[in-house]
């Protein structure tokens, strides 16, 4: 029998392993949530401008979705279990600082660092699982825990926040990323053991990291600058053509290089790609309902941030139902387009309910079932979508693929967070311009117009799950798990047959012969 032949024995630590990268995953997806909740009391201590608090924010989106990309190569070459435990460690640092911060410079610039190592952790974390769990049931289960933290953590983030901050202190929104850190680390380092074989020790393809970084980083504050200075003005519309050129120049330059940053095998094999780009349109809705729910619950309900964050329990409680009961149960019976179609329909169906929002709406009969609809189809979808990202690829490529998740969900999260801002905000001037002659009460008519914009948004972000169903029932075609059946291409096949020696046995995930 040969090499390639012979399975591998599994890792015997590895589903402690799956604790440790969990937790390190709920950090990062907590941190993305906890410190909007810390921002006014961070604003008013720091003395940071109306002009400039955006920037805690920004800071980090720039450096986590542009070096992503950079961070999953550098997990291939480095090795994931090193570049895993470097990212928590830097992390940690980073959170400290900002934790310790006494001015917006220390603020923005560790907000930055926390990007720039969790652009290190995010895909070394999701591709460790790829190489750690081969079977395809045990597969499941791994990424069905993944799939609901990296789902419902930002719900979690927003309970957190709101006790640390008025309990404690906005600094603990940072300060408690340590303890996750210091765990984390101590237990990848110790119990980890990274399947021999399987780095990518290529040349570094600088040219790409330059035209993908600075790309990325175009794109994100392109976004993030229309939310605030809208999308005519003249800064917006050059980070978007810029965008545009770079990463273009980027394509054709990872076309023609003998070791490519991002191989465009990665992206071209029809599965992946359908899950990248389902999985970003359904993060363009998420995102915008947290914001929209957020201020909905604080201003219009007089919900306290405590409060607030326990109101988006039934959508946690909903997420993980739908990732490790229903996606997990049924991954490696059904395809994965059967998961993933239907589950973007029935978030879709809760987001729809959440379209009849108004100042009277009662939390039990509207909201309660809307988050639960939302995070049960959520769950269900994120689930094989995360394992389906590493999908027929070789193993010297899994931390670029797991990049190329972590990157449609930054750049969703920046695309839907200005994207139905804008929209929400139109609707809103629109409705007080039709409704000011007739009102009465300028404060109602106020919060009348807010919730009449977060409705509008909403109907756009249920067309955007539809379309999310639509291309995952469209591009993902191949068959359940360990089957080989259904549709696929060459590329998932050939992926396993051209990598490392063993990769086969290493990825039992659907293939299909030629």
């Amino acid at each position: 029998m040969s090499k390639a032949a012979e399975p591998r024995i599994p890792d015997p630590s590895r589903w402690k392993a799956l604790a440790f990268i969990a937790l390190a995953q709920l950090m990062v997806v907590l941190d993305a949530t906890i410190v909007n909740i810390a921002l006014p009391s961070a604003q008013t201590d720091l003395g940071i401008s109306e002009g400039n608090k955006q920037w805690v924010i920004t800071a980090y989106a720039l450096a986590f979705g542009g070096l992503l990309l950079f961070g999953g190569r550098i997990a291939d070459l480095w090795g994931r279990k090193r570049t895993f435990v470097v990212g928590l460690i830097g992390f940690a640092l980073a959170s400290a600082l900002g934790g310790a911060a006494q001015n917006e410079a220390m603020m923005f610039g560790s907000r930055a660092l926390q990007g720039v190592f969790g652009a290190l952790l995010a895909p070394a974390a999701l591709s460790l699982l790829a190489v750690m769990f081969t079977d395809a049931k045990e597969r499941a289960k791994a990424f069905g825990i993944y799939g609901a933290i990296a789902g419902g953590g930002g719900a979690v983030g927003l309970i957190l926040g709101g006790f640390l901050t008025e309990y404690l202190n906005w600094r603990w929104t940072f300060f408690v990323n340590i303890p996750f850190a210091v765990i984390a680390a101590a237990g990848a380092y110790f119990v980890i053991r990274e399947p021999s074989g399987a780095r990518n020790r290529s040349p570094l393809d600088i040219p790409g990291v330059v035209l993908s970084t600075l790309g990325l980083v175009a794109l994100v504050y392109g976004f993030t600058r229309a939310e605030s200075a809208g999308w005519s003005d003249g800064l917006t519309v050059g980070m978007f053509i810029a965008a545009a050129v770079l990463l273009l120049a980027f394509v054709v330059t990872e076309s023609r290089v003998r070791s490519p940053l991002l191989p465009l095998r990665v992206l071209t094999e029809r599965n992946r790609g359908g899950v990248y780009l389902s999985l970003g349109l359904a993060i363009i809705a998420m995102f915008g309902l947290f914001l929209f729910l957020t201020y909905y619950l604080q201003i219009v309900k007089g919900y306290s941030p405590v409060r607030t964050g326990f109101a988006f329990l039934p959508m946690i409680a909903g997420m993980i139902t739908g990732s490790t009961q229903i996606g997990t149960r049924l991954m490696t019976r059904v395809p994965p387009r059967l998961l993933m179609g239907p589950g973007f329909l029935v978030a879709a169906v809760g987001m729809l309910l959440l379209t009849q929002l108004d100042l009277n709406t009662s939390y039990a009969a509207v909201i309660l079932p809307g988050m639960l609809l939302l995070g049960l189809g959520m769950g269900t979808a994120f689930m094989p979508a995360m394992s389906l990202a590493t999908h027929g690829i070789e193993p010297r490529d899994a931390g670029v693929a797991s990049a190329m998740v972590n990157t449609s969900q930054q750049v969703g999260g920046a695309i839907g967070t200005a994207l139905l801002n804008t929209i929400a905000a139109g609707a809103t001037t629109a409705y007080i311009a039709d409704h000011a002659a007739r009102a009465t009460d300028p404060k109602l008519l106020e919060l009348q117009a807010m919730v009449n914009g977060f409705a509008s948004a909403i109907w756009w972000a249920v067309g955007i799950l539809v379309v999310a169903a639509a291309v995952a029932a469209v591009l993902i075609n191949t068959g359940r798990p360990g089957t080989g059946a259904g549709g696929g291409t060459g590329g998932a096949a050939s992926g396993n047959i051209e990598g490392a020696e063993g990769s086969e046995d290493e990825f039992r995930i659907p293939v299909v012969a030629h």
